[in-house]
């Protein structure tokens, strides 16, 4: 199958092999012609198959085709601004080839940014982009008109749903045309997943495309590991590995850890820094930048970035915590292994964190390799994720060794362990070619 079966426009054709698309992904096959019939659609798939390319180009086929349009066609929600953004930027690069304009609309942004979403709701914009709760500071203020929208797009709804915004997307709703298309595209298909498609979607086909499996070129590895052991071990895998690891990213599960262990790496001169909610949007986006531009090596992140953020090319990924959610598991490695690469994905088990881990060797249907720790730091502790809560933890929780030395104060210790401007777009911009993946 190519492109050329779904019956798109010329200029969209045209905008797909300037930007090298040559066939289409599977869940792009399944969910283009099932939109193109205005369908309603509940898909499920994840991170890194192309699900963004899924919705948007027939959504961005059927608006180019209607000359006559006024107002806002489209509404895309999205958990985070990053997200929010990189649907942007998508929209952005064809929006060069079909005339189609969109504005991203999120919040953490200064005075002028919120000025700027103003004057694209009230001037006009095709496509809205949005994170729930700066959508709906918008609709309070009174100056928003729905009437016109043809398409409602959730993407992400189930992190959506984790985030708690089920009332600020069923006020959206509200505010919205009856008779229009919607779009739900999921990572998992929870129970409250299914009871948001009822309440939003009109008889609507379904796909399910997730295998809640990392990519075959990731090669997945863990360490077990006592929580002294962990920022020794970090510094130990990356040292002198510029070459081989030039993007990494470390995902713990709390900011305090996050900030501890930046802290750590930049003693050791390593070329790192840190990313989580603590930081506006002007920072956030500054770093990644600088990541993406190979100027920083090391991100060390909360699970703010395990979905929905487009860095390709990532060679290692660490799960410095084991995330208690075994799906979170695989979109954390996901960020490596895109678009038919490959990638290394390693993870630290203290002993506290070994039920979890079985847990996702269960999820993804094979037991990943326990790899042994570098003789300087000693013995770690036995991997045997069935035993009793207090048998996993052990009398010898220092096991030996310079960084275990027994003390159990020591051994039980925190430390490391635990946890483009907003402005509307038209078809002069120049266009930022997508990957298939996105």
């Amino acid at each position: 199958m190519t492109f050329d079966n779904f019956d798109f426009a010329p200029s969209l054709l045209e905008a797909l092999d300037f930007m090298g698309f040559k066939e289409p992904s599977p869940i792009q096959a399944q969910a283009i012609p099932l939109i193109n019939q205005n369908k309603d659609l509940i898909a499920c798939a994840q991170t890194g198959t192309g699900k963004t390319g899924a919705f948007l180009l027939p959504t961005l086929n059927k608006i180019a085709s209607n000359s006559d349009r006024k107002g806002v066609q489209a509404i895309i929600i999205a958990p985070t601004r990053e997200l929010a953004l990189q649907i942007d930027q998508q929209v952005e690069a064809f929006g060069y080839f079909l005339g189609v304009s969109s504005i991203p609309v999120y919040g953490g942004g200064d005075g002028a940014s919120f000025d700027r979403q103003k004057k694209a709701f009230t001037k006009g914009v095709d496509i809205v982009i949005a994170t729930p709760g700066r959508l709906l500071s918008h609709i309070s203020l009174g100056y928003t008109n729905f009437k016109s929208v043809q398409f409602l797009i959730l993407d992400e709804a189930d992190r959506m749903l984790d985030m708690g915004f089920f009332n600020d997307i069923m006020t959206v709703v509200k505010k919205l045309p009856e008779d229009r298309q919607t779009l739900l595209f999921s990572a998992t298909m929870p129970g409250k997943i299914r009871d948001l498609a009822k309440k939003l979607l009109k008889n609507p086909s379904q796909i399910n495309i997730a295998l809640s499996k990392p990519a075959e070129g990731v090669v997945q590895g863990a360490y077990m590991t006592y929580p002294p052991q962990k920022i020794p071990l970090v510094e130990t895998l990356l040292k002198g590995k510029e070459a081989q690891y030039p993007s990494v990213i470390i995902f713990s599960s709390t900011k305090k850890v996050v900030k501890e262990l930046t802290q750590a790496l930049k003693r050791k001169r390593f070329k790192v820094a840190e990313i989580s909610s603590d930081l506006d949007q002007q920072e956030r986006e500054s770093t990644l930048r600088a990541f993406k531009a190979h100027k920083i090596q090391i991100l060390v992140a909360t699970d703010i970035l395990a979905r929905g953020i487009d860095i390709k090319e990532i060679s290692l990924v660490i799960n410095y915590d084991v995330p208690s959610d075994a799906e979170d598991y695989v979109h954390r490695v996901g960020r490596t292994a895109r678009a038919d690469s490959t990638g290394v994905a390693l993870t630290l088990i203290t002993p506290r964190d070994q039920r979890n881990f079985g847990e996702i060797e269960s999820l993804i249907g094979s037991e990943v390799k326990k790899l042994q720790l570098p003789e300087e730091l000693g013995e770690g502790p036995k991997y045997n994720p069935n035993a009793p809560k207090e048998s996993r933890y052990g009398r010898n929780r220092g096991g030996g060794g310079r960084y275990n030395n027994n003390r159990g104060r020591n051994s039980n210790s925190r430390r490391g362990g635990g946890n483009r401007n907003s402005n509307q777009r038209d078809s002069r911009s120049k266009p930022r070619s997508p990957s298939k993946h996105d």
